[in-house]
């Protein structure tokens, strides 16, 4: 009997303490949970602390109470002007509302899921009705900024800008909204949906935005479009200065010409009087040898190309037949 006695009361002291130990549930710091009563919820609890609960009847569920986040997958998605881009985002959520959450997804896992839906819709649907620029680009600062874009040209590497070299300014696109009001428009419609599972959506950020392989290729392409415009720039500046060298290298030819003949015909002019003025006074010494002389010459020169000769009695022969000249 004694030993029967203390069976018992030890059966009832462990009962005891199990009863005791599963009447008390602890919330810890950036926990909730929400308390189960034959699959009902009875009450939520947001607050850490100990707390007290029906043993083996009622059971908890916890809950996150911090800020996590979602992780979008990646999207092919089209933009206005039906470019191909690929989008990865990433969202902020919590918990703010722990019995619409286990009434509506119940587990962190099917939150999630859900969630991914709708942020993934949301996306697309942005993005679909934004131009390519809007994704890309978060303002119009890039036009406000003093852009130079600076070549290396000839032996001494001198850097040119182009607005001076081609008298053209760069100039972007302007947008109206940009990243970061088109993310704040995805949040907004993702946040029509999210009330309904207890759930409080912060942001939605665009993680990466690459091109597609298609809009890649067209990327590049156009870059190098860019590039041969640029280059014909150059070409076609350079045809202009190369005219105005070249203008000016025969007008500067022409004048070191122009000064040389005339500098060669006042030496040919001094030379053919100091010539004359030689010969003047050479031949003044005596005059009849000086006809002698010319008229030889004179002969040397035109009897060979004579054909025939009709008569010798003309002056021009005096000399041909007459020493003297008589």
């Amino acid at each position: 009997m004694k030993k029967a006695a203390a069976s018992s009361i030890l059966i009832i002291i462990v009962l005891a303490v199990f009863v005791l130990a599963n009447s008390f549930y602890v919330i810890d710091e950036g926990t909730q949970c929400v308390v189960i009563r034959f699959g009902e919820i009875v009450r939520a609890t947001t607050k850490a602390g100990l707390n007290l609960k029906i043993p083996l009847l009622e059971t908890t569920v916890v809950y996150p109470k911090k800020v996590m986040s979602l992780e979008g997958d990646s999207q092919r998605i089209p933009t206005r002007e039906n470019q191909f881009i690929i989008v990865e985002t990433t969202s902020r959520w919590r918990i703010v509302d722990p019995v619409k959450f286990y009434e509506s997804v119940t587990t962190t896992e099917t939150a999630y899921s859900r969630l991914r839906d709708i942020v993934d819709s949301a996306v697309r649907t942005v993005i679909t009705s934004s131009g390519l620029n809007e994704v890309v680009r978060s303002s119009n600062l890039i036009n406000d900024l003093q852009h130079e874009e600076n070549f290396a040209l000839g032996s001494e590497s001198e850097d040119v800008e182009m607005e001076d070299f081609t008298g053209e300014k760069i100039v972007y696109e302007t947008i109206e909204r940009g990243r970061r009001a088109l993310s704040s428009e995805m949040a907004d419609i993702a946040r029509e949906k999210v009330p309904e599972f207890g759930i409080e959506l912060l942001d939605i950020v665009p993680r990466q935005i690459r091109y597609s392989d298609e809009l890649t290729e067209s990327v590049y392409n156009r870059m190098i479009k860019e590039r041969n415009q640029i280059a014909q720039r150059f070409r076609s500046a350079g045809e202009g200065r190369k005219a105005v060298w070249q203008g000016m290298l025969e007008n500067e030819r022409r004048r070191l010409l122009s000064g040389a003949y005339s500098e060669a015909e006042k030496i040919r002019g001094q030379a053919d009087a100091e010539a004359a003025r030689i010969y003047a006074e050479a031949y003044g010494k005596d005059p009849e040898f000086f006809r002698f002389w010319r008229s030889i010459e004179a002969y040397r020169k035109t009897v060979p190309n004579f054909d025939k000769v009709l008569s010798t009695d003309m002056d021009f022969f005096r000399y041909l037949y007459s020493p003297s000249g008589r």
